[in-house]
């Protein structure tokens, strides 16, 4: 997914770069000197066809430059891969992760591009060997391939399917304990983590990841925020999204405005709390 040559009626992102990063992040650049709050996230995040997304929103209601590291269709791997990113998270008062689905991630079975988190790039021999009869060369993209496994190998899928699960988690923890400060953890998506998908691939986002996996990251967070949009932004569609034309689809499948200011509302009294709990309580022990 490309943010860097916007056509007519398109977003301009204001990309910019932090450090040394080898990405360009949705701007204007913030600067990133302790009293910030640092983003992280898919496309969400980032807030692609959004005038203003969920981070911007926060900023104006805290008064606190909001650092959006959102990249669309990340993967964990991507933000570990960043030492620009993590430095500023570590340094940030709060870091709000979104929850990312765990297909766009390398694993045992299979590589992704280490920034274009859900190109495939290649199946190791042991996915070769399990699946024999796949020709792993038709495949692009991981969401295709998860959805063609299911389909052609149900008996073996969910070998992919724990393999997965188990990998982002670890990814997970090892992400929190890399930023080494406050985390906040953000569920944004068309259902509930409890909510399980009936379908045998990929699902609805965040894929693969519930309940069970979020609540094994909570002793390691400040908290954990759910946003399950609402109807009324869900039957919004595309109003108030900016994008050409051609763009209309991608439009159709990503949150728009109301989602936005529903992940932001829920999100600024969570980080006001923990930023609360972080300041020392006024005139204490002093003479």
């Amino acid at each position: 997914m490309s943010f860097e040559k916007p056509g007519a009626g398109a977003l301009d992102y204001e990309l910019c770069r932090y450090g040394k990063s080898r990405i360009a992040f949705r701007g204007p650049r913030k600067r990133l000197d302790g009293s910030h709050i640092a983003f992280i996230g898919g496309t969400e995040t980032f807030g692609k066809f959004v005038a203003e997304p969920f981070p911007e929103l926060v900023e104006q209601a805290l008064g606190l430059p909001c650092a959006n590291f959102g990249w669309g269709n990340a993967g964990i791997d991507v933000f570990l891969n960043e030492p620009a990113v993590t430095d500023a998270a570590r340094q940030a008062q709060v870091t709000v992760i979104q929850v990312m689905g765990a297909h766009n991630m390398s694993n045992r079975f299979y590589r992704v591009h280490p920034r274009r988190n859900d190109r495939f790039i290649g199946a190791s021999q042991t996915m070769k060997m399990i699946f024999r009869e796949v020709d792993f060369t038709e495949f692009n993209f991981t969401r295709h391939l998860i959805g063609r496994l299911a389909a052609r190998a149900p008996d073996r899928f969910p070998l992919i399917w724990e393999e997965l699960r188990a990998a982002w988690l670890a990814r997970m923890q090892m992400l929190i304990n890399v930023i080494e400060s406050d985390v906040i953890l953000l569920w944004a998506a068309d259902r509930t983590p409890d909510q399980a998908t009936s379908d045998p691939g990929p699902g609805r986002d965040p894929v693969f990841v519930d309940r069970l996996l979020i609540e094994q990251l909570r002793p390691m967070v400040r908290d954990i925020v759910e946003v399950e949009y609402s109807v009324k932004a869900r039957d919004a569609g595309t109003e108030g999204m900016v994008f050409d034309e051609l763009d209309r689809p991608a439009a159709e499948r990503t949150p728009g405005p109301r989602a936005h200011v529903e992940m932001a509302t829920a999100l600024v009294p969570v980080i006001e709390d923990v930023m609360a709990k972080k300041r020392p309580t006024t005139g204490a022990g002093l003479s």
